[in-house]
């Protein structure tokens, strides 16, 4: 198997709620953009939380990012790296997590880390040894949403989106 490297994070100074995938699918690696597949339902649920933000009508990703951070919201995955064949987390083999300790010196203001899906919170525990190890244990709370992938068919996009409103409304990002 070939070994895939994930994205850079989408994280700034004012990142109040990291969220984690796992790692990017066969279309977002080859687009070098999160959430690329279009069936996923991550874009369109951060437009729902955010009509305000004037996230772009063509789809347009620097600008879905620049909404993204505006609202206090950085996006990152749990592997730096891994071999894979296809798009499925069942299919991730020898994993690599990213450095967390490093990434969260560059969020001063961050208080939440929800993790899109099970495959990513299936390492909450490595998050929250590097939550401990840069000071940080305490002051992050970590939450488990449902995956936006189209692999996660058994919740209803409405379901989804009322997990993940009250995740951000509890750290401040909807008023």
């Amino acid at each position: 198997m070939t070994r895939l490297t994930g994205l850079p994070p989408l994280v700034s100074a004012a990142t109040r709620v990291l969220v984690l995938g796992s790692f990017p699918g066969v279309k977002s690696l080859q687009l070098k953009q999160y959430y690329a597949h279009p069936q996923n339902q991550f874009w369109p649920i951060l437009q729902r939380l955010w009509p305000q933000a004037g996230w772009s009508t063509d789809g347009d990703y620097a600008r879905r990012c620049a909404c993204a951070l505006a609202q206090g919201l950085g996006i990152w995955d749990v592997y730096a790296s891994c071999e894979r064949e296809g798009s499925l987390d069942s299919a991730i083999r020898e994993a690599q997590l990213n450095d967390f300790p490093g990434l969260l010196r560059q969020c001063p203001l961050l208080t939440g880390i929800a993790h899109n899906g099970g495959e990513s919170f299936r390492h909450a525990r490595a998050v929250e040894q590097s939550l401990a190890h840069a000071g940080l244990a305490g002051r992050v709370q970590l939450h488990k949403l449902p995956s936006t992938s189209p692999a996660n068919a058994s919740w209803p996009f409405e379901r989804k989106l009322s997990a993940w409103t009250a995740v951000m409304h509890e750290h401040g990002l909807l008023a």
